[in-house]
């Protein structure tokens, strides 16, 4: 099994899977489509993402509608998309919708799922002192500005007492943040999966705290309020989900499966995909967007707001549309361990 980590060969795929955090993405918009019909949905990705998911899980069949697939590095530039019109729906993670709604985007989250925040975690290396989040007083610490992992740090600080100010905060992303965790020039490094199994697996670090209990652990399909209003298109999202959601339960009921299509499609080794499926990605139920969800977020929403990182206030619930709910569990449902 392979223990040493190569920058250049795991995180130049690794890139491809941000869920959380900004950057200069650009969107693959190659004509990828499947299906047929007079409705073409265009679906906004990532890599390894909604679209890989379905085909593993074999729910891209028999549809009476045309999916068209754009690929994005991460959730910001996925949401500008929707923002503009130029994606009907896509998936993201818990912390990017908070950016847009903070910027007054045109987006409704629709669809959400819940897992467990164990992917997210602040990691240190073996040689580390720091036993306990407490300690991370005064000590560096390398998080991806705005990014699900800048919020579970500053809910661990303050699950442990301490404020951001506390601590000196480097904004790195994640290829200069593993390079900086690595070297020691950071002494802690708060990131999500993959690259939190990347790290372990790879035995170059372990895990100071995690996110269980602190943070969330929703992610989200967010739809354009225009896509919603064309009753046709309103369908082909509802249908969309539905597929999303079975297809859901089949990386569940298939992680090692999974694991290796995942591995095939975006470069992972085939150990570090299969860790991140079982500690994040098949724990995943979808869930209510309802009123608890909504007040989870807002609490995200209020703390970048306090931390100046969003403009203005923002009310969270302005941006949801439950119509598609069902008959789902609360957000709250636990997650699958």
């Amino acid at each position: 099994m392979r223990r040493l980590l190569v920058p250049a060969a795991l995180l130049l795929p690794l890139t491809l899977l941000l869920t959380s955090c900004g950057g200069d993405s650009v969107a693959d918009t190659g004509a990828r489509t499947d299906g047929s019909g007079s409705v073409t949905l265009s679906v906004g990705d990532q890599k390894g993402g909604s679209e890989a998911i379905l085909r593993a899980a074999g729910e891209l069949k028999n549809l009476d509608y045309r999916i068209k697939w754009s690929t994005f590095t991460s959730g910001p530039p996925l949401l500008e998309a929707v923002n503009a019109g130029a994606v009907d729906v896509g998936g993201v993670g818990n912390t990017p919708p908070v950016f847009a709604a903070g910027a007054g985007s045109k987006i409704s989250v629709v669809a959400a799922w819940h897992g467990t925040s164990r992917g997210d975690a602040v990691l240190v290396r073996n040689d580390s002192k720091l036993t306990s989040p407490k300690q991370l007083k005064g000590k560096s610490v390398a998080v991806a500005q705005g990014s699900s992992a800048h919020y579970q740090l500053v809910a661990s600080l303050e699950a442990a007492g301490l404020r951001l100010k506390d601590i000196k905060v480097k904004y790195l992303q994640p290829a200069d943040a593993l390079a900086a965790f690595n070297s020691g020039k950071v002494d802690a490094w708060a990131v999500w999966d993959p690259y939190t199994s990347q790290v372990l697996q790879g035995r170059q670090g372990r895990v100071l705290t995690t996110g269980d209990g602190v943070t969330n652990g929703l992610s989200f399909q967010v739809a354009s309020p225009a896509a919603l209003r064309n009753s046709k298109k309103a369908a082909a999202v509802k249908d969309y989900l539905a597929r999303l959601r079975r297809a859901q339960g089949w990386v569940h009921d298939h992680q090692a499966e999974w694991a290796r299509v995942w591995a095939k499609d975006t470069g992972l080794p085939y150990d570090v995909a299969l860790a991140s499926v079982r500690r994040t990605n098949a724990t995943r139920v979808a869930v209510a967007v309802d009123k608890p969800l909504v007040a989870s977020e807002q609490r995200i929403a209020d703390t970048f707001t306090e931390l100046n990182l969003i403009p203005k206030k923002v009310d969270f619930g302005d941006f949801v549309d439950p119509r598609f709910n069902g008959d789902l569990p609360p957000s709250t449902t636990p997650a699958k361990h």
